[in-house]
């Protein structure tokens, strides 16, 4: 893995680990707890009346970009500084008129109190430090509010907690799926220190924490796979502040925003629409067949193993559905993508068998009662023993291709692989070859 981190002036080490300790905006994803979402202003991400006339959209439903024309005293902030920002300080106190290092108000929280003018003629946007009651302010560069708020530069180093506070009561616990296939862990070799994570697209994993992530990205989103190994994505949501244009949330960014790193399963079922009514049914595999199981490994499902389909969901690839499987004999879960239009799937025995779903599964359950365990193994392995009955072989080998009947009574079943079965009058195997 590549290690990435953030180099810290080593005289604000201690400083920002007691910043740390007890904010429960910073969240790890070793060990990771869920935290208490904040009743701060949960309001801002309320969908409009407008909004509810269009289509469900996750992201603009639940939240609502603030152009800092439009911030509302008392929207949270915490200061995330960036190195930049340790050279460049953004606040001044204004008890004292001096400017405070971005260093030592790092993950301070910073309530929003207005902006207003100084008696010099500057513009000035006004905060109360959470952490110590001290009034802040940013001094604007140039011009007046009026002029600097449409821009998108808003005020260095803050990122916005609404986003925080909302995905916290929208997401934590929610199944979603992986939209990119690079993602972080944090690394134990420092606070700051986070390395690079490998997850197949499109596995569910769970949400399990939540906190602030970075000024550009602000809504750190931790989750585990069914393993229990977590790692997270920082993603900008309502891109309030984040200090972004439009257009740079495109390429390598788009893994930073919410859709471009994950998927809600709930949506992605409404989404799936006719694939739908195949969750909850009882399936068993016609043929050995790869899946995929939940650490993204490629492991071999036997003929006639009974799964229930948890989840439909679409995929990239044009007529192909992902299925999320339970096995019924040890409650694993497995996905399988397959397609529901009988066309020709390169790569399979036949050009038509594989990932064409009703060729693949059988609806119900398939068992083997009353069939000789090692009988039963080899029918899941298409294997045709001495001594099977015809119902067993058709278990194993499905139809003949041609059948031949002899005047004593005898049968042989032939295949068009080769395989020659014939049978006694009584109707069991004697002769399994293969030419």
């Amino acid at each position: 893995m590549v290690m990435k981190r953030m180099f810290i002036l080593g005289a604000l080490a201690f400083c920002f680990t007691m910043s740390n300790a007890q904010n429960s905006y910073i969240v790890k994803t070793k060990g990771a707890k869920q935290a208490t979402a904040s009743s701060g202003n949960e309001k801002d991400g309320a969908s409009t009346g407008e909004a509810e006339a269009q289509e469900p959209d996750f992201v603009r439903d639940n939240f609502k970009y603030y152009s800092l024309c439009d911030w509302q005293e008392g929207m949270k902030f915490m200061v995330m500084p960036e190195k930049y920002d340790l050279i460049v300080n953004t606040f001044t106190d204004q008890s004292t008129g001096k400017e405070v290092g971005s260093g030592s108000l790092r993950y301070k929280i910073m309530i929003y109190k207005g902006h207003s003018e100084a008696p010099d003629g500057s513009h000035r946007i006004n905060f109360t430090c959470e952490d110590n009651n001290k009034a802040y302010y940013y001094e604007i560069p140039n011009g007046t509010f009026d002029d600097y708020c449409y821009g998108k530069m808003g005020v260095p180093t803050l990122a916005y907690l609404g986003d925080v506070d909302i995905a916290r009561q929208k997401l934590l616990g929610a199944k979603v799926y992986t939209k990119a296939d690079m993602y972080y862990v944090d690394s134990s070799s420092s606070s700051d220190a986070f390395e690079e994570y490998k997850v197949p697209k499109n596995t569910e994993v769970t949400v399990t924490a939540i906190g602030a992530g970075s000024r550009s990205f602000p809504v750190k989103i931790i989750c585990a796979l069914p393993n229990g190994k977590e790692f997270f994505e920082n993603v900008a949501i309502s891109r309030t502040n984040s200090g972004m244009r439009d257009d740079e949330f495109e390429m390598d960014n788009v893994r930073h925003t919410f859709d471009g790193a994950f998927q809600l399963v709930d949506a992605n079922v409404a989404k799936s629409g006719p694939y739908a009514k195949y969750i909850g049914r009882n399936v068993y595999t016609k043929y050995q067949t790869k899946m995929l199981n939940a650490n993204g490994e490629k492991v071999t499902i036997k003929r006639l193993s009974n799964f229930v389909i948890k989840d439909a969901q679409a995929t990239d690839r044009g007529s192909y559905v992902k299925l999320t499987l339970r096995s019924v004999k040890t409650g694993e879960l497995f996905t399988k993508e397959v397609t529901f239009q009988n066309e020709n799937v390169a790569g399979d025995i036949d050009g038509y068998r594989e990932d064409y779903y009703k060729y693949l599964f059988g609806t119900g359950t398939a068992s083997g009662k009353g069939i000789t365990k090692a009988n039963w193994a080899a029918i899941q392995q298409g294997k045709v023993l001495k001594g099977m009955t015809k119902n067993e072989v058709l278990l194993a080998k499905g139809d003949a291709d041609k059948t031949f009947a002899s005047d004593n009574g005898r049968v042989d079943w032939v295949w068009n692989d080769g395989t020659i079965v014939k049978f006694t009058a009584a109707g069991k195997v004697y002769s399994v070859t293969k030419h």
